[in-house]
């Protein structure tokens, strides 16, 4: 349901939003060209379920998971992913650096590559997200604590992200979308919205076609 509300919240969108949810039980989630039989083992143990965004495997329980939907007739949209994705995650290193984290950026290009460990290259494997930062993901003492996956459509940007292994405090929550934009407001989400998402939920991400699409 969770990857239906999202992609019900980008069809209908007519303003940037941000959305946070939680896992009702322990769960995995793996980017739409990633190979069901690379997470089949993990079925006993969590539910599964592919995103409609790209990325690896990532594992969700403890984690804070939010998305941002931007509509294709924001100013924002015409930015590259690339630009987007730092961009949010800038916004997220300051908001966990008002909580006292010594939070910065993964590095970029050649620098990231040379800053890995070579132990750490061989011993996880590369489809897992947490396990393998990406430039402008967000680092607190060296280790990964946020990712994220993104979509572009005709109708907006939809970008997946995960919270994991950090203290977010107090109002978290609020002081991202602060930092996000000085306009926010509190909002629930319309029926039509729901109703869409339970439509999507059925015919998709609740399939086994899907599922095992790869």
């Amino acid at each position: 349901m969770n990857m239906a509300v999202d992609e019900a919240l980008l069809e209908t969108a007519r303003a940037v939003s941000i959305r946070f949810y939680r896992w009702q039980s322990p769960a995995l989630s793996f980017g739409y060209f990633g190979r069901f039989a690379d997470v089949a083992h993990y079925a006993l143990q969590r539910d599964l379920v592919r995103r409609w965004t790209g990325g690896g495997i990532v594992f969700h329980g403890e984690d804070l998971t939010y998305s941002i939907i931007i509509p294709a007739t924001e100013p924002a949209f015409g930015e590259s992913p690339k630009s987007i994705y730092e961009k949010i995650h800038c916004a997220l290193r300051d908001a966990l650096t008002a909580n006292d984290a010594r939070v910065e950026l993964a590095a970029m290009g050649r620098d990231a590559a040379l800053r890995r460990p070579r132990t750490a290259q061989r011993a996880v494997p590369t489809n897992v997200c947490f396990a393998n930062p990406v430039s402008a993901d967000v680092m607190v003492n060296g280790q990964k604590v946020a990712g994220a996956a993104q979509r572009r459509t005709r109708s907006g940007l939809l970008h997946q992200g995960s919270i994991q292994h950090v203290d977010l405090g107090n109002g978290f929550a609020e002081r991202f979308a602060k930092e996000l934009s000085n306009n926010c407001e509190m909002g629930a989400l319309p029926e039509a919205v729901h109703d869409r998402a339970q439509e999507i939920a059925a015919e998709k991400y609740a399939t086994n076609a899907w599922l095992r699409k790869r």
